[in-house]
């Protein structure tokens, strides 16, 4: 048996943003069309620990078909000794025999396909005038969605904002060549001020994000808080916005930006309108934005099949290209 091992590196050559960013679409579609099987994720959180691990399984039936598992540790204090706070590997097996195919490096891939889908939902929610990007963050995932959102629409300005002024001016000035103007801001609020389209990409537990602070017809790809205690966003945006989830049973579950204002008593279950891929399937009533004056925001979870779809591009154009790292197994 050959066992192909793709690093960080081959992940990043291989799985281009727009690329992935169009299986993203093909594989959440096919989810909301009941061809994609997986579970809610299963965390294994210690007392005392560092950080948490979760393990992801999925399988796509059809010509996709496949096999895929994520095995991921996500500690929050990594970015202070300079790593991505999420560090595993992915699994592709073969839906024929459930022999190994690849193994690849989990940050580089969930850095990658996290960004893609906030580009496919960018694309379905916010207006179609919007083209000033205010990102909240200085980390991976605030790199990463600069890259991906600017490949799916035209922007005029990207905005960064930090939990310093000096973090936001250090990003600018490490981001390198960027395909739109990126100016560093000293507060969320400057950041967000005005603009059409807002990531928050951030570990912090409590919210980043305010109402009064945004402009009516504000998109919002919530990014950063994957867990029932944490969120970035205050009750009021939640109340106030349009809610769309990558799963709807993941948000009832793991959402902080969620089940906070739900025990507040400030939403209810109905308040999630659609799920992005009833979207992309045609199977959601009416269309996503429904006004232009109305704050849509997406809650992006992450999906095991989304880490099993663009493992699968990666496998596939490493074959094509000879790339990565072959072992026998």
């Amino acid at each position: 048996m050959r066992l192909l091992v793709l690093s960080a590196g081959a992940v990043h050559e291989l799985l281009g943003y727009a690329q992935c960013a169009q299986a993203m679409r093909d594989v959440l579609a096919a989810r909301a069309r009941g061809e994609v099987f997986q579970p809610l994720r299963s965390v294994l959180r210690p007392a005392g620990a560092a950080g948490l691990m979760a393990l992801m399984p999925s399988y796509q039936s059809g010509p996709a078909a496949g096999y895929g598992l994520k095995a991921i540790c996500i500690t929050p204090g990594n970015p202070a000794i300079g790593l991505d706070s999420h560090q595993g590997i992915v699994l592709l097996s073969s839906p024929e025999t459930g022999e190994p195919l690849a193994l690849l490096n989990a940050s580089a891939v969930t850095e990658i396909r996290t960004a893609a889908v906030s580009a496919v939902a960018t694309s379905l929610l916010a207006r179609p005038d919007a083209d000033v990007l205010a990102i909240i963050g200085t980390g991976v995932q605030a790199r990463a969605h600069l890259h991906a959102i600017s490949t799916i629409r035209p922007l005029t300005q990207v905005r960064v904002a930090g939990t310093t002024a000096a973090r936001a001016a250090t990003f600018v000035a490490t981001i390198g060549s960027a395909p739109v103007p990126v100016i560093a801001c000293d507060s969320v609020r400057d950041a967000v001020s005005g603009a059409g389209i807002v990531v928050t990409a951030t570990s912090s537990a409590e919210p980043v994000l305010h109402r009064d602070w945004l402009a009516p017809g504000t998109h919002i790809n919530a990014v950063g808080a994957c867990l029932p205690h944490t969120r970035e966003l205050d009750t009021a945006t939640i109340a106030a916005a349009a809610l769309f989830a990558d799963s709807r049973d993941s948000v009832l579950a793991e959402s902080g930006d969620y089940l906070i204002p739900a025990a507040e008593g400030a939403v209810g279950p109905d308040h999630i309108r659609a799920e992005i891929g009833d979207l992309l399937a045609g199977l959601a009533p009416g269309p996503g934005r429904r006004d232009p004056e109305e704050i849509t925001v997406f809650e992006s979870l992450g999906l095991a099949a989304e880490d099993l779809a663009a493992a699968a591009v990666a496998y596939q154009a490493a074959r094509q290209h000879n790339a990565g790292t072959w072992l026998d197994f």
